[in-house]
């Protein structure tokens, strides 16, 4: 699967992932309007109402965004826990949001951060890139390329997700190195022989690719936060065969500077995530002239912007 996202990145010359991260406070009135009058059946409480007409126009968001960016990016991340805040419409809704990003053609990261037990792994595993047996029947659920995983459990809670990965071609990105501020807290800190904790994930995460190998790199990739770029350069010695997924770009504060040193040396091995930056544009001065009204056009324009800067940090290395 790793393949298959660095052809696409290649295709599109775009190492650019969207981040389909929706909040109410993104989605323009007019949308949320529609979507009162769209569910108002008379078939529900006012509260279960309120959760369907939400989820209806984060839908429509997703939908209008999805349409001005698929022909110009290679992937899409949606964040689960945007979604379930909503309950069962907002899982639905992000369901949909897979299915019609599937049918144009783009890459899908569902970025749900799982990680448990053996047992429990593996269950998730199944739900997110794998398949469920049933009556005979190998189905998929949630149905996406990749997922993130957290890895702080241990090996027992990564390698169901290995296991999947090779039997279903698809990858995962475990966190290594977030992007948040206090990251650092747990991350940062240095065990036996003074190796941060970052670095003993980063190590594993290595070791766990080399039973999932794709081409030049594994099918587990890492989440590398560009909010740290010298750790991230870091990393990118240590997991030379790891593609890292980078979030952090724009709203968090990271700059296309800050991310060169996290593509190999032939301009591969990475992928950059923009999520507010990117869906929120119309809310920014830079695309307020797009108004509530363009808001899919204004993340079309940021898109654009976004690529043309990567692209340039990438040729000055």
């Amino acid at each position: 699967m790793i393949q298959k996202l660095m052809d696409e990145i290649k295709i599109k010359n775009a190492p650019v992932v969207v981040g389909l991260d929706p909040n109410l406070s993104f989605v323009p009135k007019h949308l949320q309007d529609a979507a009162w009058e769209a569910v108002s059946d008379g078939s529900c409480t006012d509260d279960e109402l309120a959760l369907r007409a939400a989820a209806e126009a984060v839908w429509q968001f997703n939908k209008a965004i999805v349409d001005a960016v698929y022909d110009i990016i290679p992937a899409v991340k949606p964040q689960i826990a945007m979604y379930e805040q909503f309950g069962l419409p907002g899982l639905a809704a992000y369901d949909r949001t897979v299915k019609y990003c599937r049918e144009k053609g783009l890459i899908i990261i569902g970025d749900v951060k799982r990680g448990d037990i053996g047992s429990t792994s593996a269950s998730y595993a199944k739900a997110h890139i794998g398949r469920i047996g049933i009556a005979g029947r190998d189905i998929p659920v949630f149905d996406v390329d990749f997922a993130t995983v957290n890895p702080y459990l241990g090996s027992d809670g990564v390698e169901p997700f290995v296991e999947v990965c090779n039997a279903c071609d698809k990858g995962i990105f475990v966190l290594v190195k977030t992007s948040n501020p206090s990251s650092g807290e747990f991350q940062d800190i240095l065990t036996e022989g003074g190796v941060p904790m970052y670095e003993l994930v980063g190590r594993k995460v290595r070791e766990w690719g080399e039973r999932s190998m794709d081409g030049r790199y594994s099918n587990v990739g890492a989440v590398v936060g560009a909010t740290y770029p010298e750790q991230g350069e870091q990393l990118r010695k240590l997991m030379p065969t790891t593609f890292i997924l980078a979030p952090g770009y724009g709203a968090q504060g990271a700059t296309a500077k800050d991310l060169s040193a996290f593509f190999d040396e032939e301009g591969a091995g990475a992928i950059v995530n923009s999520s507010r930056g990117i869906i929120a544009a119309h809310t920014k001065e830079a695309y307020r002239e797009f108004g509530p009204e363009g808001f899919a056009q204004a993340a079309r324009a940021a898109s654009v912007d976004m690529i043309e800067d990567l692209r340039q940090a990438i040729a000055e290395r």
